[in-house]
């Protein structure tokens, strides 16, 4: 497969951005999926192919994809951020881990 760790990076910033400014939970856990689905790839712990995975002609998923360790313990660290997003029920909560997680994925570019 093609591995396009900037791609999947911009893709998953890009969702993040979405989650953030969600008008509902349901549209913010959505697109925290799929910041998900783009970092950790169909092969990675938290992925859920319900929600679809927008990175999927990217690569197999941004951290499989990175050789750079930094790069990868902060990539880690935004999934982590994105799943506590997806497992609040509140849409303010959730906006909030989707910001954070989109400022890691940038600092991780």
């Amino acid at each position: 497969a093609f591995a396009d760790v900037g791609s999947q990076l911009t893709i998953a910033a890009t969702h993040a951005g979405f989650a953030a400014k969600a008008p509902t939970i349901d549209g913010a856990h959505m697109h925290l999926h799929h910041v998900v689905n783009c970092l950790v790839g169909p092969s990675g712990a938290g992925f859920d192919a319900a929600p679809g995975n927008p990175c999927a002609k990217a690569g197999t998923g941004a951290i499989a994809d990175s050789t750079d360790a930094a790069q990868k313990a902060k990539l880690q660290a935004a999934v982590a951020t994105a799943q506590q997003g997806i497992a609040s029920s509140d849409l303010a909560t959730a906006q909030k881990d989707a910001a954070s997680a989109g400022a890691a994925i940038d600092g991780a570019k």
